[in-house]
């Protein structure tokens, strides 16, 4: 399975779906954005890694911000919102000098973004002495007794687990940080909750999962339960990991 491309065709084809779904996903008055920048320095120059749409921009933008993403598409909807600069190009090449950033964020993207030592080592050529690296990707936990019924019934729908191609390689996070001459300082994982309030609701969700490879039949199955869940206007947890590192001095 070539995932750099299957992610690429399905950005392109659902431009500014991920931030639709994680703006909808609440957790202590705020979404998995707030959750992410909380651990952003106030100061110093940013690279938005995987920016998408760019999400963070708005917080973001009043600092020396750029924006790196591989999707045309999504890099459209960014510009549409007025962030910038923008930069097409890949993970693994990043178009920066060493040193030359004082925080690195990616939300969402480090799980599809393989292999991770790659994308660990530029990070760690363009972050200065001391920068940071903040970043946010699915978990799996935490979630609560009621949730397993939920989570339960939409892999029954779908005949199949939800997973990415970086996962083993999330589990060896520290190890791999160290490789990049990096140090990890932080990794906790929360809850967030999509409501399906709607029927758009239900279709929003659907539509924003990685499945590649699954039969269209079973996307649909998969729609159709979160359209009945979205009758008694269900939530479905959304558990998100966070983690911190930074490059020592």
């Amino acid at each position: 399975m070539n995932w750099g491309r299957y992610v690429e065709e399905f950005h392109g084809e659902r431009a500014g779906i991920t931030e639709r779904v994680l703006r909808h996903s609440t957790d202590r008055g705020g979404d998995p954005y707030d959750w992410l920048l909380a651990a952003v320095p106030e100061t110093g120059r940013v690279l938005d890694l995987a920016c998408g749409s760019a999400p963070l921009w708005p917080t973001l933008g009043d600092r020396h911000y750029v924006g790196v993403d591989v999707s045309a598409a999504e890099l459209t909807e960014a510009r549409r919102a007025g962030a910038g600069p923008l930069v097409r190009a890949t993970a693994f090449a990043l178009p920066l000098a060493p040193g030359s950033v004082d925080a690195v964020v990616c939300s969402m993207g480090l799980m599809v973004l393989t292999p991770l030592t790659g994308v660990l080592a530029e990070i760690g050529r363009v972050l200065a002495p001391g920068g940071v690296l903040v970043a946010t990707v699915p978990d799996r936990r935490p979630l609560r007794r009621a949730d397993l019924a939920v989570v339960g019934g939409l892999l029954a729908a779908l005949g199949s687990g939800l997973g990415y191609p970086g996962d083993r390689d999330l589990r060896r996070l520290p190890a791999l940080l160290a490789q990049a001459g990096l140090r990890l300082d932080g990794d906790e994982s929360r809850r967030y909750r999509y409501r399906l309030g709607s029927r758009d609701d239900a279709d929003r969700l659907a539509s924003s999962l990685y499945l590649p490879g699954l039969p269209p039949s079973r996307r649909r199955r998969a729609r159709g339960y979160l359209r009945a869940l979205s009758l008694a206007h269900a939530t479905v947890p959304m558990p998100i990991r966070r983690m911190i590192a930074h490059r020592p001095t």
